[in-house]
């Protein structure tokens, strides 16, 4: 646990040197919205939710997809002597869930601002978009490591990360469409309980197959 914590220290601090990164981030999502809100200007509920999944996508790929892209060669063999694979994949992802949620709330926030709020049960849209969070954390963390591996890991990492963050984005935006309707809630928990299993079983594979990658 003391080494888990330590790694994470270093994940938060070595964010907070890198302000631009953040801002950047920030700016990517407040031009989003604004450029939706320019190009639709009127949208049903099933659209506003559509759009809104879609565009936290791609924040999530811009957000994280540098995870482990930015890290150079040096830095990441100075690592490898100093902590355990599984303690710095565990890091990592609960860095970028950390991340990830700080971004949907604050598009979510934006989007409302700009493109109206038409969510009815606002406690169980949040409860979905944290879920998902956690998962796209879990998901693009691991497809930046396998980038990381190859040449022109930007352009690369949309590449791997669309076809396995597909299944999960299609079951938030169906869970979230019944939130925003205000479906009885036990029709949720079909989709709720998928997003957590999803959850657990990317993060305990990243688990088991990141010291063979990081080895590598």
């Amino acid at each position: 646990m003391s080494a888990f914590l330590s790694l994470l220290s270093y994940q938060l601090k070595s964010e907070w040197r890198q302000k631009f990164a953040i801002n950047g981030i920030l700016l990517h999502v407040a031009s989003s919205v604004f450029l939706v809100q320019l190009c639709m200007k009127v949208m049903n509920p099933a659209t506003w939710n559509a759009v809104f999944w879609i565009l936290l996508v791609f924040s999530a790929i811009t957000a994280i997809g540098r995870s482990f892209i930015q890290d150079s060669r040096g830095k990441n063999l100075y690592m490898y002597t100093l902590a355990s694979p599984h303690h710095y994949i565990l890091s990592k992802m609960f860095y970028n869930a950390l991340l990830m949620i700080v971004v949907a709330i604050l598009s979510l926030f934006f989007y409302g601002v700009f493109n109206g709020f038409p969510v009815e049960f606002v406690f169980r849209y949040s409860l979905i978009i944290v879920l998902t969070s956690v998962g796209y954390a879990a998901v693009l963390t691991m497809m930046s490591a396998i980038a990381s591996k190859a040449g022109n890991g930007y352009l690369l990492m949309p590449l791997l990360s669309f076809p396995v963050v597909l299944p999960m984005l299609l079951i938030a935006i169906k869970a979230s469409k019944k939130a925003m309707d205000g479906i009885d809630s036990s029709l949720l928990y079909q989709d709720i309980g998928l997003l957590i299993l999803l959850n657990i079983f990317i993060a305990t594979m990243a688990y088991f197959l990141f010291p063979y990658l990081w080895k590598d």
